[in-house]
């Protein structure tokens, strides 16, 4: 089993920033990729970014290119995510995941996921 754990969501203005930090436990934090994936009222769960086991493969949603950055440090077991310039439509719970086969867009791959944290930002 893997517990993951979210957080540093809030309120923040648009072109503001935040970053998130997802504490994982429960098994070895390198022996799995991980993502970050949202949802907005209304709207299905949309991948956000994914990060390989070493960290050396990294994929990101276009939506967020060149915005948002995902890191992992496996010896504090964290994986985070930068959000830079943020937008209104950034708005959303965002959930991180770990998969123990590989880095993917495809939510359906991942085994383990966090409560989610909210992210709101104001026009």
């Amino acid at each position: 089993q893997v517990q993951l754990v979210e957080s540093g969501g809030g309120l923040v203005q648009a072109g503001g920033s935040l970053r998130l930090s997802c504490a994982a436990s429960g098994r070895t934090f390198s022996s799995y990729a991980m993502g970050w994936f949202r949802r907005a009222p209304g709207k299905e769960r949309e991948f956000v970014a994914a990060i390989s086991r070493s960290g050396a493969g990294i994929y990101y949603a276009d939506s967020v290119k060149g915005r948002f950055t995902i890191s992992r440090d496996n010896a504090k077991n964290t994986v985070y995510l930068q959000m830079n310039s943020l937008k209104p439509e950034d708005t959303a719970v965002y959930y991180c995941a770990a998969d123990l086969t590989a880095a993917t867009m495809r939510p359906g791959s991942y085994d383990y996921w966090g409560q989610g944290t909210q992210v709101t930002v104001s026009s």
